[in-house]
């Protein structure tokens, strides 16, 4: 029995050793797209920010109509009631 532990023993460092070489390999396998995840991550973070904050969308888009009104205050107009509209339906 003692002899059976050993040998289970023994396989047990070479396949942590084997796991942390594996780690090793994958990270520097990994690390030319370090920048280009962390701009994604970025980018899904803003768009569940828009998510859960609409009404933050929605009224800078009314500000800038504000700051300079023309033809997109029409469509603003329309697309605010729309919104309402939406938000009403939904029960919100």
């Amino acid at each position: 029995m003692n002899a059976n532990l050993t040998r289970l023993a023994e396989q047990r460092e070479r396949l942590i050793a084997h796991a942390a070489a594996q780690r090793t390999a994958l990270g520097h396998a990994i690390e030319p797209l370090r920048t280009p995840l962390s701009i994604a991550d970025q980018g899904l973070a803003a768009l569940r920010f828009i998510k859960r904050h609409p009404a933050w969308i929605v009224g800078g888009v009314v500000l800038i109509a504000a700051v300079r009104p023309g033809p997109a205050g029409k469509w603003l107009g329309r697309g605010w009631l729309a919104w309402r509209i939406v938000q009403q339906l939904r029960g919100k």
